[in-house]
């Protein structure tokens, strides 16, 4: 945990507080994740996460939306690192809100609140964030049509993703378009020694969502923008 202290900027506090998120994951069996082991969940959870602070407007951030938290990965971890951003962890499943607001508690993360909704649903949400973030959540173009309604003119999408496709990024950039989104880049990283295929897709918004969006919940995974 020291080393990812070194490498992120984090201070005694925030190890201490990622400690005790981790050791809530290890502890509580219904926690929404297959990895609990605290030596690996430093790599694969937090260290992924953590990875977007490299990115200047996630350092930046005031306002953070996690869609699909889960977990609570990369949403807890990025309001640890960044405690003057308020983070909405946004989650449809009560089971995993449930788990999420324990742990937030465990870890004393008073920035972070748990938003029990669909991304499609969360009309409080809408226009008001810097920063969307996305971990393993669903096909891209859906992605990009949960975030984008959600973020404010300017602001910045930041979607996890696995080996690279292209057949879904160039669906992906159909769907950008209609959604007044751009990519900026595609960053591969590497947040872990043997770490492969991880690579950070970040996007702007550079002009306002039509207001179609967010189309009604479901839409988007029955009929993904770009196909």
């Amino acid at each position: 945990m020291g080393a990812l202290g070194d490498r992120y900027g984090l201070d005694g506090r925030q190890l201490t507080q990622l400690d005790a998120v981790l050791a809530e994951l290890a502890r509580d069996g219904r926690a929404p994740t297959t990895v609990r082991d605290t030596r690996r969940a430093v790599d694969v959870h937090l260290a992924d996460s953590l990875e977007a602070l490299k990115l200047e407007p996630v350092q930046g951030a005031t306002h953070i939306a996690d869609l699909g938290s889960g977990a609570g990965f990369p949403g807890m971890a990025l309001a640890v690192a960044l405690p003057a951003a308020e983070v909405s962890l946004v989650e449809s499943r009560v089971r995993r809100c449930e788990f999420l607001r324990r742990a937030c508690a465990a870890a004393v993360i008073e920035n972070a609140r748990v938003v029990c909704t669909r991304a499609e649903e969360w009309r409080e949400g809408l226009g008001s964030n810097d920063v969307v973030v996305a971990r393993a959540l669903a096909a891209q173009p859906v992605v990009l049509e949960y975030a984008a309604p959600l973020l404010r003119l300017g602001g910045t999408l930041v979607d996890w993703r696995g080996r690279r496709d292209r057949a879904q990024e160039a669906q992906a950039a159909h769907a950008a378009d209609e959604l007044g989104l751009r990519l900026l880049e595609i960053r591969h990283t590497e947040p872990y020694t043997g770490a492969r295929d991880h690579h950070l897709h970040v996007f702007e918004k550079v002009a306002v969502t039509p207001p179609r969006f967010p189309r009604r919940a479901g839409s988007a995974r029955k009929r993904p923008l770009g196909c």
